[in-house]
């Protein structure tokens, strides 16, 4: 949810081994090659996990022929040192808002929306900008963050609840935005999205929407990124998780992945931690927008299909539905920097790069997801750690590019 800017370098290659078959002689060498190549990968990832900042991670590789490496290094739990491994599950932030790009392109697929429909043609309320009440906003407005919708301070107040209302502490001050809110203060995204955006509202401020037109600027909004969620739900006449579990999940085999806690295996959640500070959980009222639970192993069949879709061949959508989400949507006069980036349906892009994909994070997770749109190979990157050690970016860093190798 809460943003993360980063610039992120290009992806130049990986290595794929194949497990449980018997080599030919003549493939030997390029066997003992790859096998190699991989344990220095794990030795190097091994080493930076070693520096201590951060407490449990995965580093995954892929390409469109499948996930290519995927391993946990560290603990999911530092109490019991359980491990955390490929199959540990967390809630990934805003790599989540790419599931909403694939969710909207497979329901403007079923003839569910067009996403040049005004957002007010699928509400049962009325969302409007005042500061221009003539111009209505669109649900592609709502994917390319666009909308003049912005997230108020009044949101991120309210956005969070603590699930199982643990007190805060002192020491967990710099989180009290997050978990100032009871476990009884959830709702359901229904709910909770009029609340934000109808004037009069329990949680709507003068400053829920920008003075600018609605199309005419780019502002990363969470606010909009959720309504257009429940706009998918209301067109398709069911819940957004039932929408995405039916979707995405289910055909990719995502058996991990869930929105919500009473879905999925909360023995395989990892702990939440600030250095070696354990944080409480919480529930993201505006779930869509950062509340995915999956592990590296799950995230890593979406990030193939995505790849093969960019060429051509996913399984989610049809050949124009991946093209519609990749496609840069934005004219260089939307951003305020005029620099190599661009967005597509819910996806970032670092044009000078060729990589498409998303970043994210909340309190102790910590998120990449990206594909090279060259070399059709992504990496995935996913931490149970914030930190404020001196060396934690210069760590980051190097696990990330060491997942280029």
């Amino acid at each position: 949810m809460k943003r993360i800017i980063l610039i992120f370098g290009l992806i130049i290659g990986c290595y794929s081994c194949k497990n449980g078959n018997r080599t030919a002689d003549k493939d030997l060498p390029n066997a003992i090659k790859k096998d190699a190549v991989l344990m220095a990968l794990d030795k190097e990832l091994d080493s930076l996990y070693n520096t201590g900042v951060f407490n449990g991670f995965t580093g995954t590789i892929v390409d469109s022929t499948g996930i290519v490496y995927n391993k946990g290094f560290g603990y999911a739990d530092i109490k019991t040192k359980q491990p955390y491994t490929e199959n540990t599950i967390i809630n990934i932030a805003s790599v989540s808002k790419m599931f909403i790009g694939v969710a909207l392109a497979k329901a403007v697929e079923l003839e569910l929306l067009d996403l040049d429909d005004p957002i007010n043609n699928h509400l049962p309320f009325t969302v409007s900008n005042p500061n221009y009440p003539g111009t209505e906003i669109t649900i592609r407005q709502l994917a390319t963050h666009t909308s003049s919708i912005s997230d108020s301070e009044v949101y991120l107040e309210s956005c969070y609840a603590n699930k199982d209302d643990v007190a805060i502490t002192e020491a967990l001050e710099r989180y009290t935005t997050y978990y100032q809110n009871p476990s009884s203060h959830y709702m359901s995204l229904a709910e909770y999205m009029p609340k934000i955006l109808t004037q009069g509202g329990e949680f709507y401020t003068a400053q829920t929407f920008a003075n600018r037109k609605p199309g005419e600027r780019f502002e990363y909004s969470n606010v909009g990124a959720a309504l257009c969620g429940l706009i998918i739900e209301y067109a398709a006449k069911q819940s957004f998780n039932d929408f995405t579990k039916a979707h995405i999940f289910e055909p990719l085999g995502m058996t991990a992945t869930s929105w919500f806690f009473e879905e999925v295996d909360m023995d395989k959640y990892s702990k939440l931690y600030y250095d070696e500070l354990e944080l409480p959980y919480y529930n993201i009222l505006s779930y869509p927008d950062g509340g995915l639970i999956s592990s590296s192993t799950d995230l890593g069949y979406f990030l193939v299909d995505l790849i093969q879709g960019f060429s051509g061949s996913g399984k989610l959508l049809s050949a124009s539905g991946y093209q519609e989400i990749f496609t840069s949507q934005l004219e260089a006069s939307a951003f305020e920097k005029k620099k190599a980036y661009n967005v597509g349906l819910f996806t970032e892009k670092q044009l000078a790069y060729d990589v498409i994909g998303h970043s994210g994070g909340d309190p102790g997770t910590n998120t990449m997801l990206f594909f090279n749109t060259e070399t059709k190979r992504g990496r995935i990157f996913i931490a149970n750690t914030d930190s404020k050690k001196e060396n934690s970016n210069d760590v980051f860093w190097g696990i990330w590019n060491t997942l280029e190798k």
